[in-house]
């Protein structure tokens, strides 16, 4: 429950709660009315009825002389559709913020793929000043209340006080106590009006994509950063891994249809074996350079997908995660699980309403998982064999950092790096770990020998909690004749902001304790492994010998396999 403020309300003044309900797994709303905090000041005695509020004119009954009378309206918080568990954060989103800058606010929504979130930003502003109105023509009718409370209580003490007691005028009175009445509706009504304003703000707000950065390029075009190609490599077209790996008994497509559909697939053989030469590789480096290794779930609660900018259904209508069915009796009032469509879900989650001490970050861990994504893509040539699969192993790094000095500020997160010489100066945190998770994963697709690329991604391609995004694509000579001319993506890189702590409620203390701050996220691919498997078969095929070869850094865990023929 929230605390309750230091200076109680005065009789008759709405407060308002949110209470965590055990039982039911739900958050509510209450709004609590105090009246007749003392019987002397603000209560009539009644011999027949007990106890009269001067104020709102209620009768309170005898039991109510030592007491104060509490009204309560409970309604269900809106702001999320599922059931939520009691120990749930409640997202803090910047509401002032995108009311100041609607049109920033509106325009990237286009910038990022977001048409139909595009009018949001506008409604949000409507809505805090409907809501400004509100609290000023609450605090007007208190006043007007409080004052005709006065003339009641004036009238009273002249009642008892006179010698005839019959000269009290009943009309004034009934006029006063009728104003005090209609004030307690209109109230009521205001606080029911203001919480739906509340509930509506949060909806808008949570539904827009975070603010893009200053290295994001606008528009739909990447912009290449470096290009690699190994030593007597050359970016030539090839067979696909999917008849390699077939060829090789490493892959079964057609086993995996029977038992799982398309979008599925089985490693055997060296095939598994290759699947964790490539996990503990990654692993090794990771650990090698601090970081701490986790194994996380694979369901999560909805909200803490939602909340890492994934939801069941995207803009579109198309499913985007896999939604597990609960039991009747458990719909609407227990929460509602999905399958982590990556390991940065549970792990953003992991410290979820966590309050960080500034020595302990940054905080980087990495993580190895099944991941699955509902929508894979319709079959073609960009989507062949282990491309784009509904369940696959990824090696996920993610870490938590100090906000940059720049985005230290409401609505400034945006701009978290605003010259590339920030991270060098000690100004950017989360642009110093972005740069090692992409210096990374460069050195393992270089160590595996891939011929890759490095691209800024535009702001068309950002998911909605991405402030900036790297991809890595990897050359595929199977694919010459995809989208992407051979290219494909392999690694991915973003840094969050405080899109996420905002809506989990992690923070950290400021070094000069002077308050907390929002932590900021970022997450990046150490390994998608299908895809690198996939890459690796189309690179070291050699088609005149029908044989594979291992990449030397992966043979300490292929139990002596160093080379695959047909």
């Amino acid at each position: 429950m929230e605390e309750w403020s230091a200076d109680l309300p005065r009789c008759g003044e709405p407060k308002l709660l949110r209470l965590n309900i055990l039982a039911a797994s739900q958050v509510y709303t209450v709004v609590v009315f105090f009246y007749c905090s003392s019987p002397g000041t603000n209560m009539r005695p009644q011999t027949a009825r007990g106890y009269t509020c001067l104020f709102c004119a209620s009768d309170l009954g005898q039991s109510a002389r030592p007491k104060k009378a509490i009204s309560s309206q409970w309604r269900a918080n809106s702001t999320s559709t599922a059931a939520r568990p009691s120990t749930a954060p409640k997202p803090v989103l910047d509401i002032k913020h995108i009311a100041r800058n609607p049109g920033l606010y509106s325009q990237n929504c286009l910038l990022r793929n977001y048409p139909s979130f595009s009018q949001h930003p506008f409604d949000i502003l409507t809505l805090t000043q409907r809501r400004a109105e509100l609290v000023k023509q609450s605090l007007d009718l208190r006043t007007k209340s409080k004052e005709s409370s006065k003339k009641i209580e004036k009238l009273r003490l002249t009642e008892r006080d006179s010698e005839k007691k019959g000269m009290l005028d009943n009309k004034i009175m009934a006029a006063l106590l009728a104003s005090a009445q209609s004030a307690k509706k209109e109230l009521s009504a205001y606080t029911t009006e203001l919480e739906d304003i509340e509930a509506e703000l949060d909806r808008l707000a949570a539904g827009l994509p975070n603010l893009s950065s200053v290295w994001t390029p606008e528009g739909d075009e990447a912009k290449t950063l470096s290009t690699y190609i190994p030593p007597g490599s050359k970016l030539e077209a090839g067979e696909s891994h999917v008849d390699i790996g077939v060829a090789l008994k490493m892959l079964d497509f057609s086993s995996a249809a029977q038992t799982s559909g398309w979008g599925w697939y089985f490693l055997t053989g060296p095939g598994a074996l290759l699947e964790q030469a490539l996990i503990q590789f990654a692993l090794s480096k990771l650990h090698a350079r601090g970081w701490t290794v986790v194994v996380p779930p694979s369901m999560v609660y909805a909200h803490i997908a939602a909340a890492c900018g994934f939801q069941p259904r995207d803009q579109h209508g198309e499913h985007q995660i896999y939604t597990l069915q609960q039991p009747e009796r458990d719909e609407g009032t227990k929460p509602q699980h999905v399958l982590a469509a990556t390991a940065e879900i549970p792990l953003a989650g992991m410290h979820a309403g966590k309050t960080f001490e500034p020595a302990e970050l940054p905080l980087k861990t990495v993580a190895v998982s099944r991941c699955y994504r509902a929508e894979a893509g319709a079959r073609g040539v960009d989507t062949k064999g282990l491309y784009r699969v509904h369940e696959f192993t990824k090696v996920e790094m993610f870490a938590w950092t100090p906000p940059d000095a720049a985005a230290d500020a409401p609505g400034a997160g945006a701009n978290f790096d605003t010259t590339p010489s920030a991270a060098a100066a000690g100004h950017s945190a989360s642009t110093a770990v972005f740069d090692e998770m992409v210096a990374l994963q460069r050195e393992l697709l270089t160590a595996l020998g891939l011929p890759h690329r490095v691209l800024e991604m535009p702001t068309a391609d950002l998911g909605a909690s991405a402030a900036r995004k790297v991809d890595i694509e990897a050359w595929f000579p199977g694919r010459t004749r995809a989208s992407g001319a051979g290219w494909g993506e392999v690694t991915s890189a973003s840094v969050c902001t405080d899109f996420q702590s905002r809506r989990l409620g992690t923070r950290v203390r400021r070094r000069d304790g002077e308050g907390l701050a929002w932590c900021h996220t970022v997450n990046g691919t150490a390994m998608a492994v299908p895809r690198v498997l996939a890459a690796l078969l189309e690179n070291g095929w050699d088609a005149a010998e029908r044989r594979f070869t291992v990449p030397e850094v992966l043979r300490p865990w292929m139990y002596g396999v160093d080379v695959v023929k047909v």
